[in-house]
């Protein structure tokens, strides 16, 4: 468990995360979604102690980051994939990470394979390309097979594939209990990859939610054998109605029990009915724009 209570981080005047709050539950991944400049990174940052806060608390388990025993057996993180001394292999660079956090070396080989790295095992980091060292950095945050993963954008250079590896890592490990949180710019990926999103807008968070509960709408698509028919009858009983393509109709600020009401009493034949669904693209600059 993540809780973050009222996190707050002001450079002089100037405030870049404005009371943030929530809770990231075992089992799940989040989204956490923003602009440029919005407070994701900041706020990453504070929940892992590499920024202090001007105000309120991340706790893991009831323990600030950096009062964990061993922090980095607990959460894997994924911040920036470039800090890595450039002229060691990249064998090395996990070694130290491993040694430091008390794992066995063994793991290190293991991971390197995981993450398909093996073979650039014994290259220097400075020759990795951004791809590489992403997954350098994934091997990295796995060592200890910590409960915790917080990544920020963790698919930067990643190939098609290597995406959908990613994707499959972070479901894996919330289908083993584990908690992720996780932010990136490519909202088709996190559509299909998070269990819940979290919104950030200048500095303070303007949704959160599962993603079902968020990119639902309040219209109503609708097919039915005569939609011509239909939808003289939705708009007698003070429906919005507009005609989609393939036949739907779509209408507005309706449910879809109100809509099959109407179509019952009139002896309409429905082949489907259901609610509308936004894109994640739509609703994330729907509210970011508000903010």
């Amino acid at each position: 468990m993540i809780t973050v209570s009222g996190l707050t981080k002001k450079y002089g005047e100037r405030t870049v995360v404005d009371d943030v709050s929530f809770a990231l539950e075992p089992g799940t991944v989040t989204g956490f979604l923003g602009p440029n400049g919005a407070g994701k990174t900041t706020t990453m940052r504070m929940m892992t102690g590499l920024v202090p806060a001007s105000a309120g608390s991340a706790t893991v388990d009831g323990r600030p980051y950096a009062q964990l025993p061993n922090p980095g057996a607990v959460v894997g993180t994924l911040l920036d994939a470039g800090a890595v001394h450039p002229g060691r292999s990249g064998r090395t660079h996990l070694r130290l990470l491993a040694a430091t956090i008390g794992v066995a070396a063994a793991r290190v080989d293991e991971l390197l394979e995981v993450v398909g790295l093996a073979d650039a095992a014994r290259r220097r980091v400075g020759g990795y390309s951004l791809g590489m060292r992403q997954r350098l950095g994934i091997a990295g945050a796995l060592l200890a097979d910590p409960p915790v993963l917080v990544f920020d954008e963790p698919v930067n250079g990643l190939d098609p594939e290597g995406i959908r590896w990613m994707r499959d890592l972070l479901r894996g490990h919330a289908a083993r209990g584990g908690t992720v949180l996780l932010s990136s710019h490519l909202l088709g990926e996190v559509e299909h990859t998070v269990d819940r999103l979290l919104v950030i807008g200048n500095g303070r968070v303007v949704a959160d939610g599962t993603v079902a509960s968020l990119l639902g709408g309040d219209d109503v698509v609708v097919r039915a054998v005569d939609a011509a028919a239909l939808a003289t009858a939705l708009e007698r009983a003070g429906f919005h109605v507009q005609h989609g393509g393939d036949g739907a109709l779509v209408v507005a600020g309706a449910s879809p029990a109100a809509v099959g009401a109407v179509a019952a009493a009139g002896g309409h034949v429905l082949v489907d009915l259901r609610p509308a669904q936004r894109g994640l693209e739509d609703v994330f600059f729907q509210l970011t724009a508000a903010s």
